[in-house]
């Protein structure tokens, strides 16, 4: 299978160790992608992206939030999205969200049972806890960061909702865009987003990331705890992203009509 990768760091190396397929990357820097090693990846530059998708099986979006929502309305055959955050952008979310859309977990589970019961809940929350340095945002001011970096005790810095967190902390929170969507139900997504209450916890003793999930309501009452281990390619980075993309990939390829 052709895979056209959008983005070529910790998950898009991640992925190509994981599957056999024909992989072309989008990358903004071919020289420095270069001197990191391609792995047997084609590279190409924005410029190329329409020839890309159209010799491409499937497209796999793994470059964040911006890129998502800069690229994939132009993709007119089968992708996969994980940065679910882009879906919090109402326009985007109308241009994506069609027969072509496959969300992968990223680095939580329980889909199948989100989806089951969606219409009958009433509560859904998401507290998830990193290290603060993997935290630091580009808004924050030089005082905020070094207050985060000194941290001796676990610390809530955001309570809200999916929309809110995606904002600020894009590269952080796309499980939370990625639960409003499980839990959408019959209701448009925009509902749901506004439904899912968000907590953000730096914790200075965590090297993992964790995300505990609790949804209730007439279906009743479901508690998840994930705990990602790190990538191997990228420490910052939950290695179950990867995998979930892939295993997202090999459910798509039976399906996926190739030429």
């Amino acid at each position: 299978m052709k895979i056209l990768l959008l983005g070529f760091g910790s998950i898009g190396r991640h992925i190509v160790r994981l599957l056999d397929h024909e992989f072309t990357a989008m990358v903004r820097d071919i020289g420095g992608h270069r001197e990191r090693g391609t792995h047997g990846v084609r590279l190409i530059t924005a410029q190329h992206f329409e020839q890309a998708v159209a010799e491409a099986d499937l497209v796999v979006e793994a470059a964040g939030v911006p890129v998502a929502k800069e690229f994939l309305p132009r993709v007119d055959k089968p992708f996969v999205l994980t940065s679910v955050g882009a879906l919090a952008d109402p326009a985007t979310a109308e241009q994506l969200m069609t027969p072509h859309l496959h969300v992968t977990n990223g680095a939580i589970g329980g889909f199948d049972l989100f989806e089951a019961v969606a219409d009958q809940l009433d509560h859904v929350s998401i507290t998830t806890s990193k290290a603060p340095t993997g935290l630091i945002q580009s808004w924050m001011s030089q005082h905020e960061a070094n207050r985060l970096e000194e941290l001796t005790e676990p610390e809530t810095i955001f309570t809200g909702n999916p929309i809110d967190a995606i904002e600020r902390f894009p590269g952080n929170v796309n499980v939370a865009a990625a639960l409003a969507y499980a839990t959408r139900g019959s209701k448009p997504l925009t509902t749901s987003l506004q439904r899912v209450q968000v907590q953000l916890v730096a914790d200075p003793v965590r090297t993992d990331s964790a995300h505990h999930i609790e949804v209730s309501g007439d279906a009743g009452k479901f508690t998840f705890e994930f705990v990602s281990s790190p990538s191997p390619i990228n420490p910052a980075t939950s290695g179950t992203t990867a995998l979930s993309l892939a295993a997202t990939i090999r459910r798509l390829e039976p399906h996926i009509r190739r030429g």
